[in-house]
């Protein structure tokens, strides 16, 4: 019980951010993810390409 209340006690000392701030983070998390997993496709594809050129 003693690790609960120094939880609850530290969680009132953290400080949220805002509905602006977190609503900017989660647009910026969403395009890098996109961003990151086009370049991968991308990148598999090239690949996949030049593999298929050595095994022809």
């Amino acid at each position: 019980m003693k690790f609960m209340k120094s939880v609850v006690e530290e969680m009132k000392i953290v400080t949220w951010p805002s509905k602006e701030r977190l609503g900017k983070d989660v647009v910026t998390v969403i395009q890098s993810t996109v961003l990151f997993a086009l370049f991968f496709a991308v990148v598999d594809f090239g690949l996949n390409q030049l593999l298929q050129l050595f095994v022809r």
